[in-house]
């Protein structure tokens, strides 16, 4: 599936319902406490229209016509958009309810629920959208920097974050150590970092991620 579009940038609760009364009645709430909203009928629709580029997180109904809550949570997944879910239904049960959360719902809601529940899941949630977003900023970050390298430097950028000398990575590349210290100097200023715990640092957090 292809990426979302984006959009706006602000924090986003997205909720998705197919009956319009529990739809106007969470958009009212959440708006009354100065939380920004999108409101969609269906997942389908929700999936056809810009994203939040902001922290977001979804309040969705887990049955739905054609494209249901648990669904919508994967094809999200497939696009890499990582997204904290509260999931409400009125037709909970236990087996579905253990598949939700293992997929990573912040919550799980029976209707009718309270308000100050679907409040204090939504803060928690978005708490996590904050950390997700700061996070993929940084990678991003990463990623951008990374993509200055050459590729000799990136290849002796290999063998300082294995804890190589110079001697030794000249060695490995056929270089000079006079070229190897060049080129070491070039990738540190280019990724802003000024020693190698550092560059390790860097690197683990852009392959773990």
């Amino acid at each position: 599936m292809t990426a979302l579009p984006t959009g706006t940038a602000e924090e986003t609760v997205i909720v998705i319902d197919d009956d319009e009364m529990m739809r106007d009645s969470i958009d009212g709430l959440l708006r009354s406490v100065g939380i920004a909203t999108r409101v969609f009928p269906s997942a389908v629709a929700a999936l056809a229209e810009v994203w939040p580029t902001g922290p977001s997180c979804m309040v969705v109904d887990i049955r739905m016509p054609h494209l249901g809550g648990l669904e919508l949570q994967e094809r999200l997944n497939e696009t890499g958009k990582t997204v904290p879910v509260i999931f409400i239904t009125g037709h909970g049960d236990i087996p579905m309810t253990v598949k939700a959360m293992k997929a990573g719902a912040v919550d799980f809601l029976t209707k009718p629920f309270r308000e100050q529940d679907l409040l204090e899941a939504v803060h928690i949630a978005l708490d996590r959208a904050r950390r997700l977003h700061a996070q993929q900023h940084d990678l991003q970050r990463t990623r951008d920097k990374l993509s200055l390298l050459t590729p000799r430097e990136k290849e002796v950028m290999s063998g300082v974050a294995r804890g190589l000398l110079n001697k030794q990575i000249a060695g490995e590349l056929g270089l000079s150590e006079i070229t190897v210290k060049l080129h070491r100097s070039s990738l540190m200023k280019k990724l802003g970092i000024r020693g190698v715990a550092e560059l390790v640092r860097m690197i683990d957090s852009y392959t773990d991620s």
